[in-house]
């Protein structure tokens, strides 16, 4: 899930969008049905913040989170969450701090007095949310350290570097009192997920250009057999056929040369080179000045301000969730952790795929980790924060999955040499698309997106980065977009 990043759910997705989903058999109304929202709120499971002795002076999980989140899966009007001072009653933090972080939930006062709204938006958009908090809503250190890295699942940055106005958007305390209007509270639940996430798009995507790939089915049961479905790669790259996807191939140049288009790409350690009449680059922002070195410098520059930020997603399988419902806790947010977002997985059963619904049945945890370097501008915190990844190696990164799940969950029975079964590691060092951040980005960042993907010749630029937006939607829009500038070269 991704950051600001205009998430509203399929509803709010372009025609284009909607109707490629369609076309490879995605009925998002099946959702309703297959993420079973009811699951954790029906066990009496609740959001939870858990706060580390490291940055807290003791380990503490708190649950009943009643902060109201963009891209909640399972909505207010079912999470079990508890009175705001009940909730805060059992932070470990000092009283003032305690009164501070009430007063953010229910203070109806304005924190700007006299200011008109728009000039109310200008400040919120020129000041971090955590300088909201110290500077605007005068609360203590020690009760914005409780905010810090509770943005980093959604924005890829901490408090520090996400603008107010983005934090209200999205759903976090501190804004009452101003009057503003906000957006926050249209957004569809998060329900609209695979048991794979968006792999499944791309397996129905690739079955069907490539149908002998996979067994046929029915139309309407494409999108329930595809998570399970057995997909044979040999066919993927066939002499003959009309499309044909050539995998383990890393381009390293493309050149284009009058009404044709060279490349260069690696396979099995060898150089290999093609020819076409167009191509269409859905790669990295980043990555297209070094293919295409012939590109004005103007352009270079744009596209190389698409910083994407590192991620790690780890996945953990248990041997069962008893811990978390002893606890009475779904999903925890943890501010001041390695991992800032630890939960159970989504509950969604699809086709012959089963989640698990009782508590002594084997479960996938999934765990995020965001390497940054508060104080940084957006860029420069995921250039530090890459290198902070690849300076990391596996096993201490298992040890930190280890002890985190440990402190957390011990108190409900976990043990981590005895529960854990299996761990997975996702590490991406370019994760997030670049999102405009009005903290660190002025006006003129509109016309270096537009020059950025410019087509070049007879190469048309597409993927998420082209339109800064790290979602499959925006990834949709971008191709279409690319493969019309394609046709209109003729």
């Amino acid at each position: 899930m991704a950051a600001a990043r205009a998430c509203r759910g399929p509803a709010g997705f372009s025609r284009v969008s909607k109707g490629l989903l369609k076309d490879i058999g995605v009925a998002t109304a099946r959702f309703e049905r297959a993420f079973e929202r009811r699951l954790y709120p029906d066990l009496g499971l609740s959001r939870g913040v858990f706060f580390s002795r490291e940055a807290f002076g003791r380990d503490t999980l708190v649950t009943g989170d009643p902060t109201t989140m963009v891209a909640d899966d399972i909505g207010p009007a079912l999470n079990r969450a508890k009175p705001v001072r009940d909730f805060i009653a059992g932070f470990p933090v000092s009283e003032r701090s305690k009164a501070d972080l009430i007063g953010l939930y229910e203070q109806t006062r304005d924190p700007l007095p006299g200011k008109s709204a728009d000039d109310k938006l200008k400040i919120l958009k020129s000041t971090s949310y955590r300088d909201h908090l110290l500077k605007i809503c005068g609360v203590s250190e020690e009760a914005a350290n409780c905010f810090q890295g509770r943005t980093l699942d959604y924005f890829a940055l901490g408090a520090d570097a996400v603008p107010a106005f983005d934090a209200m958007e999205t759903g976090y305390p501190g804004f009452k009192g101003l009057g503003l209007e906000s957006d926050h509270g249209a957004d569809e639940p998060y329900i609209h997920h695979f048991p794979d996430g968006n792999a499944s798009i791309a397996r129905l995507l690739v079955r069907e250009l490539v149908p002998e790939v996979a067994p046929r089915v029915a139309r309407a049961r494409r999108m329930d057999d595809v998570v399970l479905a057995r997909f044979d790669y040999g066919r993927l790259d066939r002499p003959g056929a009309r499309v044909r996807i050539r995998l383990e191939s890393t381009c390293v140049r493309v050149q284009p040369r009058g009404r044709r288009v060279d490349l260069g790409y690696v396979r099995k350690g060898r150089l290999h080179k093609v020819s076409a009449d167009h191509v269409v680059l859905a790669c990295f922002n980043m990555a297209i000045p070094y293919l295409m070195p012939e590109l004005a410098e103007a352009q270079r520059r744009a596209l190389a301000l698409n910083v994407k930020a590192p991620l790690v997603y780890t996945k953990v399988l248990v041997r069962d969730w008893k811990p978390w419902v002893a606890l009475g806790v779904h999903e925890i947010s943890a501010p001041q952790s390695y991992h800032c977002r630890v939960k159970l997985d989504y509950p969604v059963s699809l086709g012959g795929y089963r989640h698990s619904r009782r508590p002594e049945e084997p479960i996938c945890l999934h765990l995020v980790h965001v390497p940054h370097e508060p104080g940084l501008n957006a860029r420069d915190q995921a250039r530090v924060g890459r290198q902070k990844l690849l300076d990391t190696p596996f096993d201490a990164i298992e040890l930190r999955i280890r002890d985190e799940l440990n402190r957390m969950l011990g108190p409900g029975g976990f043990a981590a040499g005895r529960d854990v079964a299996a761990i997975t590691v996702n590490r991406w060092s370019h994760g997030y698309a670049y999102t405009p951040n009005s903290l660190f980005d002025g006006p003129e960042l509109s016309a270096a997106q537009e020059r950025a993907r410019q087509p070049f010749g007879r190469v048309a630029i597409a993927n998420s980065d082209s339109l800064w937006s790290a979602y499959a939607h925006s990834a949709i829009d971008a191709a279409h977009r690319a493969v019309g500038e394609v046709l209109k070269a003729g």
